[in-house]
């Protein structure tokens, strides 16, 4: 298939500058059945049935934009993906100022070394902290890494420091939010439990991979940044106890699919796994884990709506955002969303 078989004309004015207030407040596109419904994320509940399992992402977004010099030169650099306790590759602006060696200082006794340099930007870097004192240097030097698509001339603010982060955020290691979460209050998980519907977790630490444009026409040349993720014994079973009962899984957002569809087996059954996936979902996927999916409005030719049209149809999901985008959804990372069911085979 080629990129341009996924384009669509979005008007910038439906690009969200800031999520929802309260957060399931959000809009929700209902594509459960043949009909289109205009609904909000709270009426979640009423559009699941007792015995379903949803599945959520329990990444935890760290401060992954730093801001630093190479002498007098100024460079940002965007963490992507860790290496070890004190390493991580990271995107660098602009990088033709860095060279492996060269040492980065973003705070007094903050700093980096240039380990390596390769394509598009990207450098490997070995910092002068680690494990936990990494972690805490970030935090009290970094920047939440907002997409590109979001407007702040002077970065993020305090208040992206806590809208840019989910209900189920436990595990650090994401440098961007698995943004289908976003939507989710505590009352709205305790509607979801009242109705009989069971909620479990994994752990997917997205990368800035994510926002990275497709550059090849052919999109079956594309190559996907890797990813680590784990699914725990207990998040295997529930997934088994569910399947036997005859309830369905729903992935919340396309991070928590991805992850499961990359663990699954053939006939379905999802163990307990960890690793690294770079697993890349077009039309003509054969899905094997995930019945539904809750996700957010993506971006024209982008990766992430190449899935959502190999989940629920190629024709239906053109239809479903010509619908969003005439009746005024927000877009993207703090936007609205929409409830999907898998397309029949």
């Amino acid at each position: 298939m080629q990129l341009a078989d996924f384009d669509f004309d979005l008007p910038k004015t439906l690009i969200a500058a800031r999520p929802a207030q309260p957060r399931d407040h959000a809009r929700m596109l209902d594509l459960t059945a043949p009909e289109t419904f205009d609904r909000h994320v709270y009426a979640l509940p009423e559009c699941l049935r007792p015995g379903d399992l949803l599945i959520s992402n329990d990444t935890k977004v760290i401060p992954a934009r730093l801001r630093g010099k190479r002498g007098l030169a100024k460079v940002e650099v965007t963490l992507h993906k860790q290496e070890d306790s004190a390493s991580w590759r990271a995107f660098a602006r602009p990088a033709r100022k860095l060279s492996p060696g060269d040492s980065v200082t973003f705070a007094p006794e903050f700093s980096a070394e240039v380990v390596e340099k390769g394509e598009a930007g990207e450098v490997l870097l070995r910092f002068c902290r680690s494990g936990p004192d990494l972690f805490a240097a970030l935090d009290a030097h970094g920047e939440m890494p907002l997409p590109p698509y979001i407007p702040r001339e002077a970065g993020a603010d305090p208040q992206d420091t806590e809208d840019y982060q989910t209900l189920f955020a436990q595990k650090q290691g994401a440098v961007a939010a698995p943004t289908a979460g976003l939507h989710f209050t505590e009352r709205l998980l305790q509607d979801l439990q009242a109705r009989g519907i069971r909620q479990t977790t994994v752990t997917l630490h997205v990368g800035a991979g994510t926002f990275l444009p497709v550059k090849v026409d052919n999109i079956a040349a594309h190559r996907m940044h890797s990813e680590w993720g784990e699914i725990s014994t207990q998040t295997a079973q529930a997934i088994a106890e569910t399947r036997q009962a005859g309830g369905r899984i729903m992935a919340i957002g396309t991070t928590s699919l991805r992850l499961l569809e990359s663990a699954a087996r053939p006939d379905g059954a999802v163990p307990a796994w960890s690793g690294e996936t770079d697993i890349f979902i077009t039309p003509g996927y054969r899905f094997k884990a995930v019945d539904m999916l809750l996700t957010n409005f993506h971006l024209p030719k982008s990766t992430l709506f190449m899935l959502v049209c190999a989940f629920a149809g190629m024709a239906r999901m053109k239809q479903a955002y010509a619908h969003a985008i005439a009746s005024d959804y927000r877009f993207f990372s703090y936007g609205d969303c929409c409830l999907l069911t898998r397309a029949k085979e």
